[in-house]
């Protein structure tokens, strides 16, 4: 059996960019949610604490999913239309499950 890939990407908007690049990713959400296939979750969230931009938390069926996305037309999109508005790259960090405690509640 193929196990999910998790996922988090931060993003850091130049200063003032902040609606551009929230609406890039709600375009990027929706057309992810439509055209990716193995997409489980793929949800944008605004930081409120910490270090300021957003992060988008997503998990994938599996690697191949994760690859697809990488390579398709969505995530291609997004990257063309935020890659002057932000600080620095997309952060991207694929976590590995270590389920603990209740079995519901200890994994994504």
């Amino acid at each position: 059996m193929t196990e999910p890939v998790v996922v988090v990407a931060t993003v850091v908007p130049k200063p003032g960019r902040d609606e551009e690049v929230e609406a890039a990713f709600r375009t990027a959400v929706a057309a992810t949610h439509a055209q990716d296939d193995g997409c489980e979750l793929y949800a944008l969230h605004r930081s409120v604490r910490g270090k300021e931009g957003f992060v988008v938390v997503e998990k994938w069926s599996s690697a191949d999913a994760l690859r697809a996305h990488g390579g398709g037309a969505a995530f291609a999109a997004l990257s063309a239309e935020v890659a002057d508005l932000l600080v620095e790259p997309l952060g991207v960090t694929v976590l590995q499950p270590l389920p603990a405690g209740d079995e519901e509640l200890g994994r994504l």
